[in-house]
């Protein structure tokens, strides 16, 4: 299917003027917890054998599932597909959960079989959703990543996500709670080869040497995907938690493995591992 050139203008000029919206927006933050105190990018430390390390999701994790980011992004995925592959939506959509299910991921599969540029679709898709409109600043979540850190029982709290960095910091500095965090683990979509994501071990392996873990024992872990709190469970860290809410489990993200702690809402963290919070 070819795309009208009208209209894919008229798509590229909406993405564009979202775009800039959303740079404004997130510029204009100036509350709490709106800035991030740790470099993006760090080096990697030495490893530490006691170092402990509490990994945590964003997406459907730090913020509810209900707020219907996913299903936005699912949209803006086949807007990109219809608009710059020239594929009807049910092509799309066909395409999207066939890499979404295969790969846990959709882009993993457009760059390797499809030839798109990993950072022009992030462009395109990820970083233009209004999550302004959507996301506030969250001062329950606040207290409870504050009283964490407070307690001291975990060295650092590190973000480890599917997303590219633009999004994930986007997401953090919305909620408030940017300035929580030691560091932070992403996917890297600017990669021409092999993007690599949760559950593959390498992406653990990746938070692992970044943040400076020595040993999976020490590493606790929440996320709302059941596969990759099952390879956490596997790997060997100390607890896992899994973002179930009003206890909807996404299948193709995996079911709730054995061993698994699950909550409602990360809120409920202070139950999940009471031996954190005394």
């Amino acid at each position: 299917m070819t795309v009208p050139k009208d209209t894919q203008k008229e798509y590229r000029l909406h993405v564009l003027k979202q775009l800039q919206e959303n740079a404004k927006r997130l510029e204009s933050l100036d509350y709490p917890g709106c800035k991030a105190t740790f470099k993006v990018d760090q080096e990697c430390p030495e490893p530490d054998p006691h170092l402990k390390v509490f990994y945590f999701d964003i997406d459907n994790c730090l913020y509810r599932r209900s707020t219907m980011i996913h299903e936005l992004m699912q949209q803006s995925i086949r807007n990109y597909m219809m608009n710059e592959l020239g594929v009807d939506e049910e092509e799309a959509e066909r395409i999207n959960q066939g890499y979404y299910r295969k790969y846990g991921l959709a882009i993993r599969g457009l760059v390797m079989f499809n030839g798109i540029d990993g950072m022009e679709y992030n462009r395109m898709v990820d970083d233009s959703l209004p999550l302004q409109h959507i996301l506030k600043p969250d001062p329950v979540l606040r207290k409870v990543l504050q009283d964490l850190r407070a307690k001291g029982r975990v060295d650092k709290l590190w973000l480890f996500t599917n997303a590219y960095k633009n999004h994930a910091m986007r997401c953090v500095r919305i909620l408030g709670i940017a300035d929580l965090f030691d560091g932070i683990t992403y996917c890297d979509y600017s990669r021409t080869d092999t993007i690599i994501c949760k559950p593959d071990p390498r992406a653990f392996e990746k938070a692992k040497k970044q943040s400076g873990l020595g040993d999976y024992s020490n590493a606790y872990f929440i996320d709302d995907s059941g596969n990759n709190v099952e390879q956490g469970l596997n790997l060997g860290m100390r607890k896992c938690v899994q973002v179930a809410e009003d206890h909807h489990v996404d299948e193709i993200l995996g079911n709730v493995p054995m061993g698994a702690i699950v909550v409602n809402s990360i809120t409920e963290l202070p139950r999940a591992v009471p031996e954190l919070f005394k």
